[in-house]
């Protein structure tokens, strides 16, 4: 700790606006990691299987509610935001999928592009120290008094060395960070897609009967039923002359 902070004294205002930007992306990754690891998870095989159940018993506000007390995770609100639109024709349940994803959506990627900007702002940074430190170190080469030019030499140096170190300190486990943070976005993005689709296919198709030879050509019907199936001839009007 005690060399961290000797390192931010040396490197100059450079160093302290490395820190500063470290800090931040310390914060963010803290608050986007909880986002997205614990809020918005969800057992996705059991919640499917409950809403589905719901589904086929035509039982859509139990599962209207049951996705409301879930409505914290993105894909429980998408599928409610799909089942408050099942009483409409398909057009009606897609458009309401579509409405729901871009509900969603930006959330997901709520200030994640900060992290890759502060990792190369950092760097960039870092580099700008390092110009500076060599400037001083050549002026001191140059222009310096004897007597203090080994002094003002080491100490552009050190701010050269020290700011390059600190912005890779600060730049390198930011873009890590992102790096798992952006993956985790994308697997909860295609995972919301991919249940959301199923319950609109699951809607669109829950009443419609598949064609079968049997449905077509029923067998062994009874008597009576077959008396009801023929058709009567109509009746004449014309007499015989």
């Amino acid at each position: 700790m005690e060399n961290t902070i000797s390192m931010i004294t040396d490197s100059g205002l450079a160093g302290f606006f490395i820190g500063a930007m470290g800090i931040a992306g310390l914060a963010l990754i803290i608050e986007r990691a909880k986002v997205l690891y614990f809020d918005y998870n969800i057992k996705t095989d059991d919640f499917m299987s409950q809403v589905k159940s719901l589904v086929m018993g035509d039982k859509i506000e139990d599962a209207v509610t049951y996705c409301a007390a879930n409505d914290k995770a993105p894909l429980a609100h998408v599928v409610k935001g799909v089942l408050e639109r099942s009483d409409r024709d398909d057009e009606g349940i897609n458009q309401g999928l579509d409405i729901a994803l871009a509900e969603v959506i930006p959330n997901l990627g709520k200030r994640l592009g900060y992290l890759a900007m502060i990792a190369n702002v950092a760097t960039l940074t870092g580099l700008l120290g390092t110009i500076h430190g060599l400037i001083m170190s050549f002026q001191a080469v140059s222009f310096a008094d004897p007597a203090q030019k080994q002094t003002i030499l080491a100490q552009g140096i050190s701010m050269a060395m020290n700011t390059t170190a600190l912005g890779l300190t600060v730049a390198i486990p930011v873009m890590m960070a992102y790096a798992f943070l952006h993956s985790r976005q994308n697997r909860l993005l295609e995972e919301i897609s991919e249940h959301s689709s199923k319950v609109v296919d699951l809607l669109t198709t829950r009443h419609y009967t598949p064609f079968t030879a049997t449905g077509a050509f029923p067998q062994n019907l009874s008597k009576n039923e077959l008396e009801g199936m023929k058709v009567q001839p109509p009746a004449s009007n014309n007499k015989a002359v």
